[in-house]
């Protein structure tokens, strides 16, 4: 089973008031999802964020924003620069292939081998 992690790929610290408790320390954070599985390193281009107020330690929803944050939220978007959608193998894949061809041509010798002289 693959394991999914999530990077961080832009952090901003806003000075918006909380809808919550209206002090001004808001933490913006964007992230990439990452899937890393035991043959191969996948980067999506799936980006997600997470408001948070470091006051009252509360996630703040895109239903309770304020014009002022959802403009702070847009320009920040715009400036997110992720990684590009890829696929890596891993060492292990490599390691599998090569066993499966030693397999497959040691099955071929032992059909197709030099042929017996009496």
């Amino acid at each position: 089973m693959a394991k999914e992690k999530l990077v961080v790929v832009k952090e901003a610290n806003l000075t918006n008031n909380c809808p919550e408790c209206f002090n001004q320390d808001l933490n913006l954070t964007f992230f990439q999802k990452h899937t890393y599985g035991r043959f191969y390193h996948k980067t999506t281009a799936e980006v997600t964020n997470r408001l948070v107020c470091n006051t009252c330690k509360s996630n703040i929803y895109p239903v309770s924003w304020t014009e002022d944050i959802e403009r702070m939220f847009n320009y920040y978007q715009k400036t997110v620069v992720p990684e590009p959608k890829s696929s890596k193998p891993t060492i292990l894949l490599y390691i599998a292939l090569l066993l499966l061809l030693v397999v497959v041509a040691a099955v071929l010798y032992l059909l197709f081998g030099p042929p017996i002289e009496y």
